[in-house]
């Protein structure tokens, strides 16, 4: 009778997996930074980590998992309105195996860039080799599920990518090199043209539904205001207006890609607007504190500076937009992705 038992719970598991990867998403596949990563970082040699309280402190069961949140992330909340999983697991979490990648994976690492350069400041995976793992992916997709289904899912999966807000704060305007060699326009066309080749790997491998990510008004990061003293810790104007360049460069990517690569669909996820407008307007959204951010005293702390000893950190993190010095909290993540999912994903339902 116990087996009998046991039979009937596999066949439901195999008919729950059937379901879902016959979904019109079967699977979200993600791509970028510490906005977007769930815990990738924990398995490597860097600082740039989370996995400690009071992170994750509202995540189910408290767990602090890795995410730069005091909760969930973005693709969270994508991969829950697709009709699956309500968390996307990190590739390199010894906990999870390919049947839990099988409807959704994350390969981001915090800190990371298009620039590998970028990668190389805190020790972090760069673009490339989360490419490299997508392909490892894929390989155990086949073994898993056979070529067939695992091609189905590939290219039905909703691919991700998250990330640039590091290559400009980070990199170029921390460290002299990418500074002295390029000019900031030129710079963003590199680092286009980066974004670019990635989007076509993805394609040849499989991909054929694409959301590329873009930059928040990162002169708004608490991080950032504290540093702007002689603007009376205002948002820093200039990086404001450096995101809404390359914003404008990533949507004529889209665009272009979409016309060079047939049965494409390509689409650009702007997060900078709603995200702004959190800023300017937050009890519409039933925010009370913008400028400074949850954990520690809110101006600079974030990784282990933010630790569950600081005696400043707030209570109510559903109050403000960040939760650290440049990361947003849950519920401004859950906001900025809702918008997102309506406005741009809601084509991929």
């Amino acid at each position: 009778m116990g087996n009998l038992h046991i039979s009937w719970l596999l066949l439901a598991q195999c008919l729950l997996l059937v379901t879902r990867i016959s979904a019109k998403v079967p699977a979200v596949v993600v791509f970028g930074d510490s906005s977007v990563d769930a815990g990738n970082n924990n398995q490597i040699p860097t600082i740039l980590r989370s996995n400690f309280e009071p992170y994750g402190r509202d995540f189910s069961g408290g767990k602090p998992t890795g995410r730069f949140s005091n909760g969930r992330v973005p693709t969270d909340f994508i991969s829950q309105a697709l009709g699956l999983k309500p968390v996307v697991p990190a590739y390199l979490d010894p906990s999870y195996n390919i049947s839990d990648f099988a409807t959704g994976v994350t390969f981001a690492s915090a800190g990371t860039g298009y620039d590998t350069a970028t990668s190389d400041v805190l020790s972090v995976i760069p673009l490339w080799k989360q490419l490299e793992y997508y392909k490892e992916y894929q390989n155990k997709l086949r073994l898993y599920l056979g070529g067939i289904k695992a091609n189905e899912i590939i290219n039905g999966a909703l691919h991700t990518m998250s990330l640039g807000t590091n290559d400009f704060l980070e990199n170029y305007y921390t460290y002299p090199g990418r500074s002295s060699q390029y000019s900031i326009q030129q710079y963003q066309d590199f680092l286009i043209g980066i974004a670019g080749n990635f989007i076509k790997q993805l394609y040849h491998l499989g991909a054929r539904k694409i959301s590329l990510g873009g930059l928040p008004p990162m002169g708004c990061l608490p991080l950032e205001r504290t540093t702007n003293v002689m603007g009376g810790n205002d948002c820093i104007a200039d990086y404001n207006n450096v995101a809404l360049e390359f914003n404008g460069k990533l949507k004529g990517l889209t665009t272009n890609l979409s016309k060079e690569l047939p049965g494409i669909k390509l689409v650009f996820s702007n997060p900078y607007y709603i995200f702004l407008h959190m800023i300017r307007r937050p009890s519409f959204y039933g925010f009370e504190v913008t400028s400074v951010a949850c954990c520690a005293t809110g101006t600079f702390e974030m990784g282990y500076a933010c630790n569950r000893n600081n005696l400043f950190t707030c209570t109510d993190a559903s109050k403000y937009i960040f939760w650290d010095s440049f990361h947003p909290t849950e519920k401004a993540n859950h906001i900025i992705s809702d918008y997102v999912m309506n406005h741009v994903l809601a084509q991929f339902r």
